[in-house]
């Protein structure tokens, strides 16, 4: 992150001591931000798989923007409608900042149109109705009762447009005793079990590394809009979508929860050392941290051959992965000693020769630098209008291609007055008005 010159400085810029400056000649290295170095977006040509979708989204915070990015990603036009001022409450997440915008607001909120409207009032929500009238996908993240308060429920949108794939993604749907409780990505981890699973085992319970809840409720609501317009293309008939984060997170441990309904077994915190697999965890090394998966008897022998110790691979009393599974400890212990007499790197390259599955425990920055996620597309910068925006990419090849980079995260309201007159086809005489007005 560093470009070479002779005097080291921190992150905040500053010498990191006085005998840094001292002597002549002095090193001097000017610093660099991370995505400085990142490459432009991958490839020509945006995927286009949803060109000619438009999606309206009224969503706020993760899950709602992840959804509609992805929608976007895959092609659609998405308009996000934004409270004039303030915007979504992502927009003010903060530190870290990036030239004055949010880090987090950046992630989920590429190939997106800004449209600044107060819906709260008739006036404003005539306008609102407008523009539902000529969507495709309506997503909304408010609980079922402001949604009806509003006049943005399924049932008034739905009548205004039969064809509308309306999508809801609440903490707990829209049905039942909680359905108009207050919900963040903490709050559904917590409902889901993962949270009870996730740490050492005499450490608290903690929140995955992540916005989990956030980012698989916001997949599910992208997978299924994809569903309910496939549907739509033979039937003409738009859809009703109910997506609750608590829902998704609980079925996203449906490989933990099986087991309990299975045995009546309660899975407790092990630092992720419990696994069906009998040898499937984190272990030391000389060094740095490496990960083991030896997931079935090919596996099991071809680590025991690479190590130098074939016999142990073909002990009959590990011959099966549950054999392995009732002296886990012994083989765990064995393992672990194995490993730490010789660095991370001389292990893995080891183990990739012999087709082990085994790999880093990579920190953010180590993610970051990995060079075959920046060929993939992962990781990028892209340049517009003067805006270098870092990004973490779509991640989902289509026909040799993975580039969806079409717009920046826009700027609250930046396309107000486009969406307006070039979409809806307001004058500049309605437009004015409702500027006059503080609806947009």
């Amino acid at each position: 992150m560093l470009r070479e010159a002779n005097l080291t400085i921190n992150r905040a810029g500053v010498p990191n001591t006085a005998g840094d400056i001292i002597g002549l000649p002095f090193l001097l290295v000017i610093f660099m931000l991370p995505f400085e170095q990142l490459p432009a977006p991958p490839g020509k040509h945006a995927t286009a798989l949803l060109k000619g979708v438009t999606v309206l989204d009224l969503t706020t915070s993760i899950a709602g923007p992840y959804a509609t990015m992805l929608l976007g990603d895959m092609g659609a036009r998405v308009i996000k409608v934004e409270r004039p001022g303030s915007g979504d409450d992502c927009r003010a997440w903060g530190p870290p900042w990036h030239e004055g915008e949010s880090l987090w607001f950046l992630s989920v909120n590429r190939n997106k149109e800004s449209v600044t409207l107060d819906y709260s009032g008739e006036a404003g929500r005539r306008v609102l109705h407008d523009m539902v009238k000529k969507a495709d996908v309506v997503i909304v993240n408010l609980v079922g009762r402001v949604q009806k308060k509003l006049g943005i429920d399924h049932a008034t949108l739905s009548a205004l447009n039969p064809r509308l794939v309306f999508v809801s993604l609440t903490g707990f749907g829209m049905e039942g005793a909680r359905r108009d409780f207050p919900c963040y990505d903490l709050i559904a981890e917590g409902y889901s079990g993962v949270m009870d699973l996730t740490g050492e085992a005499d450490s608290p319970p903690q929140k995955v590394g992540t916005p989990a809840a956030d980012l698989i409720s916001g997949m599910d609501a992208a997978m299924a809009v994809l569903g309910a317009l496939f549907e739509r293309a033979s039937s003409g008939q738009g859809h009703q979508i109910d997506i609750a984060m608590v829902d998704s997170m609980t079925r996203f441990m449906s490989p933990r929860i099986l087991p309990f309904l299975g045995t009546g077994e309660i899975p407790h915190r092990s630092g992720a050392r419990d696994s069906v697999i009998a040898v499937y965890q984190a272990f030391e090394t000389q060094d740095k941290p490496l990960t083991l998966g030896l997931g079935n008897d090919a596996i099991w022998k071809r680590f025991w051959e690479a190590v130098g110790e074939p016999a142990k691979g073909l002990d009959p009393r590990f011959a099966s992965n549950e054999d392995r599974r009732n002296v886990r400890a012994e083989i765990v212990g064995d393992i672990q000693r194995l490993l730490k007499t010789r660095s991370r790197d001389e292990w893995l390259k080891l183990f990739s020769a012999a087709k082990v599955p085994a790999g880093p425990v990579n920190s953010v920055d180590d993610v970051t630098q990995d060079p075959e996620l920046i060929a993939r597309g992962l990781f990028y910068t892209a340049e517009s209008d003067g805006r270098r925006t870092p990004q973490v990419g779509f991640g989902i090849g289509i026909d040799g291609g993975n580039l969806t980079w079409r717009s920046p995260p826009p700027r609250l309201g930046e396309h107000t007055e486009a969406v307006l007159g070039a979409w809806l086809g307001y004058d500049a005489a309605a437009i004015e008005a409702l500027r006059a007005k503080k609806l947009v």
